[in-house]
């Protein structure tokens, strides 16, 4: 049972604030780690130079968070495989970074 404060504000009112912020928190990670991945996705389809520092590093970031789905899919040809693999990495991590920010911010 919620206690009432000061002009009807609840203690689960007064929580909500700091669950907000940590709900927008999680999306912007996932949001980040998906830039990550498309981009990595894009550098491999478009076979951008390897040896290059930055596209070395994203695909190094990329590998990092695609790991757990690293061959789920297998096609004929690499770059379709990669592009799926980490397509679905992508989309895993949305979905769960959205499932907890709603669990954070919904009304019980």
């Amino acid at each position: 049972m919620a206690v009432v404060r000061d002009r009807g504000v609840t203690d689960r009112d007064a929580r909500e604030p700091g669950n907000w912020t940590v709900a927008r928190v999680i999306t912007t990670i996932a949001w980040a780690i998906v830039a990550i991945l498309a981009i990595a996705v894009i550098l491999v389809v478009l076979e951008a130079n390897p040896t290059n520092g930055i596209v070395e590093f994203v695909l190094d970031v990329g590998k990092f968070f695609a790991g757990p789905f690293d061959n789920i899919f297998s096609f004929d040809n690499a770059k379709t495989t990669f592009a799926v693999n980490y397509g679905i990495a992508a989309l895993v991590y949305l979905l769960v970074a959205f499932l907890i920010a709603r669990l954070l911010t919904s009304r019980r």
